[in-house]
C-alpha cells in the first residue's frame, strides 16, 4: 500500500477551485441564474426584519380566572375551559357562567374584565414594536369594564362594540358597558378619561361620569349619572388583627356622594366580587359595622343611590386582612431599615425562623431561614404612606411593626 500526504491547504485550494468551475458553468448555461438568486437572499433577510415589526395576534392573555371561564378559539368547534396559559386571538369566543368572571390583559396594557353571564369577541389586537396599537372586543350579551393605560403611541387605540355601536376610549381611561338584548337595555359608562361613542353618522363624546343609552334601533341618548363615593377605612391592603375576628365588627366608612340617599356595601373573597359573603344594602349614611368575618383576605366597594333609585357605578375596590390574634407568647418582629428606589420602598427586618409575614396586605415570599427577610413594595403614589407589617409565627403568637415613610414627588 502506498499513502500519500495531503494538507489542508491542498484541499481548500481544490475545493475553492471546483465550486468557482460549477458557478462559471451555471453563469454560461443560465445567466440570470446569479441576480435571482441574489434577489432571494435579499427578499428573504427583508423578510426577517419585516416578521420581526409585524403585527402578532396573540399578546392577549388571562390575568384573573374566577368560576366557569370558556374559549371558543377561531378554529374550532369545540368550547375548552380557560387557564392562565391560554392566549386570544382575533375571533376567540370567551364566555363566562353566572359564577364566572376573568380580566383580560393585552400587550400594550389595556384590559377587559369580563363580567358574569357575558359573551365577548376578540375583534381586534394589533400589536407592533414602535407602532399604534389597537385592540377591540364585542359583546353579545352581558357586561365588561374595559381600562385603557397611558399607551407608548397616542395614535393607538382601544373599543368595545355592541349591536352596530362601537365606544373608543383614550388612554388612562375606564369605562363600563352593558348589552342585554332581551331588555333592549344598551349603555356605556365612562368613569374616567374620555370617549367617543359611534353609530353610523352619530357621535357622542363623553366625560368622566357620563352615560350614552340606546335602545336596538333608537337614537344615542346621553345623560349624567351618579358617580360612586370614596372609600375611607379599612384602607387598602390594611391588615386587621383581632382575638376574636368572628365577634369583632369591622368599620367600613366612605365619603358622602351628592344626590345619593343610600349605599350598598359589598364584601367578597375575590377581587371580582364573584363570592359575596357580606352585603349591607339601604345604609343611609356613609358608615357601618360588618360582624361575622373570618380570618383571611377581604375585597369591599360600595354603589350609591338617589332618590330616583338610579345606582352609581362601584367605587374603587379595596384590600384588607383579617388577622387573628395570638394568645400565647408574641412574636419577635423587628423593622432594621427602608430604602427608596423611586417609588419602590426596601423594607429590611428580622423576625422568627419559620413565621409569616404580610406587608401591606402583600405577603413576604423570602424570609431566611435566620429570620431575616428584604421586601419590596409596589409602586406607590407620591406622599406619605405608612407601611404596615404584621407577622405570625408557629406559636400562634402575631406582632405589628409601622413604618412612615415619603414617596418623593
Amino acid at each position: 500500500m502506498y499513502w500519500e500526504a495531503v494538507t489542508y491547504k491542498t484541499v481548500i485550494v481544490y475545493g475553492a477551485l471546483l465550486l468557482a468551475i460549477i458557478g462559471a458553468t451555471l453563469v454560461i448555461l443560465r445567466p440570470d441564474w446569479y441576480t435571482v438568486t441574489l434577489r432571494k437572499v435579499t427578499n428573504a433577510v427583508a423578510n426577517t426584519d419585516n416578521d420581526a415589526g409585524t403585527f402578532t395576534q396573540t399578546q392577549a392573555k388571562f390575568v384573573n380566572l374566577t368560576g366557569k371561564v370558556q374559549v371558543k378559539k377561531v378554529d374550532s368547534v369545540q368550547w375548552v375551559d380557560a387557564d392562565y396559559r391560554t392566549s386570544l386571538d382575533k375571533g376567540d369566543l370567551v364566555q363566562t357562567a353566572n359564577d364566572g368572571a376573568a380580566r383580560i390583559t393585552f400587550a400594550d396594557g389595556t384590559t377587559y374584565t369580563v363580567k358574569a353571564e357575558t359573551l365577548v369577541t376578540v375583534e381586534e389586537n394589533l400589536m407592533g414594536s414602535n407602532k399604534p396599537t389597537s385592540v377591540a372586543m364585542r359583546i353579545s350579551t352581558g357586561s365588561v369594564d374595559l381600562a385603557t393605560p397611558n399607551w407608548a403611541s397616542p395614535d393607538s387605540k382601544a373599543a368595545v362594540s355592541m349591536e352596530d355601536t362601537t365606544a373608543s376610549l383614550s388612554q388612562n381611561s375606564r369605562a363600563s358597558v352593558k348589552n342585554d338584548p332581551q331588555s333592549n337595555q344598551h349603555e356605556i359608562v365612562l368613569a374616567s378619561g374620555a370617549a367617543e361613542v359611534q353609530r353610523g353618522p352619530e357621535k357622542v363624546e363623553l366625560t368622566q361620569w357620563e352615560k350614552v343609552s340606546f335602545p336596538t334601533g333608537g337614537p344615542l341618548q346621553k345623560s349624567n349619572v351618579l358617580a360612586p363615593p370614596s372609600l375611607v377605612e379599612p384602607l387598602n391592603l390594611a391588615p386587621l388583627i383581632s382575638e376574636n375576628p368572628k365577634t369583632t365588627p369591622v368599620r367600613f366608612e366612605w365619603k358622602p356622594v351628592e344626590d345619593a340617599i343610600s349605599y350598598t356595601l359589598r364584601i367578597s373573597t375575590t377581587t371580582m366580587f364573584t363570592k359575596i359573603v357580606k352585603e349591607a344594602d339601604h345604609v343611609s349614611g356613609t358608615s357601618t359595622e360588618i360582624v361575622g368575618l373570618d380570618p383571611g383576605d377581604y375585597f369591599w366597594n360600595v354603589t350609591a343611590s338617589d332618590a330616583k333609585k338610579e345606582t352609581s357605578e362601584t367605587s374603587e375596590t379595596f384590600k384588607f386582612t383579617i388577622v387573628a390574634q395570638g394568645k400565647t407568647q408574641e412574636m419577635m418582629l423587628e423593622i432594621d431599615g427602608t430604602q427608596m428606589h423611586g417609588r419602590v420602598a426596601e423594607i429590611v427586618g428580622r423576625t422568627e425562623p419559620g413565621a409569616a409575614l404580610i406587608v401591606n396586605g402583600q405577603p413576604v415570599p423570602n424570609i431566611s431561614p435566620d429570620g431575616t427577610f428584604r421586601h419590596f413594595t409596589e409602586p406607590l403614589d407620591p406622599g406619605q404612606h405608612t407601611i404596615v407589617v404584621i407577622g405570625q409565627n408557629r406559636r400562634g403568637g402575631t406582632a405589628k411593626q409601622q413604618i412612615s415613610i415619603v414617596v418623593p414627588r
